[in-house]
């Protein structure tokens, strides 16, 4: 890995690093964020028994959260701050209690302050049990906040 990639990563965790102390919703629900990088973050979670619905399977909403959190971590890995603007998701299999969920994303394309973002919802058997695709918006001047205060105490330590 070159310098200017190896400092884009670290840049990429920090901001990940900084917007989880903030994110209440992912630590309530135990969805955890690794393998952060430049336009790309995993989220995981094992889903409890009060994530399913009528049917006994997750509830969509849940499969919703966790890949739209994943594209969240990974779109704010540029250290600007960075919204959704659209968000599709196509559930293909069900998913039951107990199982192991892994939700990768990955940018696609990054133009101007948009960018588009794929999301796969594995189970840890690497079966796909649903797919998503993120529309960023991007707030030009606003640093991931969470980031932004982090560095302040950094250079505050200096």
């Amino acid at each position: 890995m070159t310098s200017d990639a190896e400092a884009a990563a670290a840049a990429a965790r920090r901001c990940a690093e900084a917007m989880y102390a903030d994110d209440r919703t992912c630590q309530a629900l135990g969805i955890t964020i690794d393998q952060v990088g430049p336009g790309r973050a995993t989220a995981h979670l094992k889903l409890a028994d009060t994530m399913v619905n009528g049917h006994g399977t997750a509830h969509g909403g849940y499969l919703f959260l966790l890949a739209d959190a994943a594209f969240a971590y990974a779109c704010n890995t540029h250290g600007v701050a960075t919204v959704a603007q659209a968000a599709q998701v196509t559930f293909l299999r069900p998913a039951s209690v107990g199982d192991e969920l892994a939700a990768e994303a990955v940018e696609r394309s990054r133009f101007g302050r948009s960018g588009i973002y794929d999301v796969t919802v594995r189970r840890a058997d690497g079966t796909v049990i649903a797919e998503f695709r993120g529309q960023s918006q991007s707030l030009p001047g606003q640093p991931v906040p969470s980031a932004a205060r982090a560095a302040g105490s950094q250079d505050n330590e200096r």
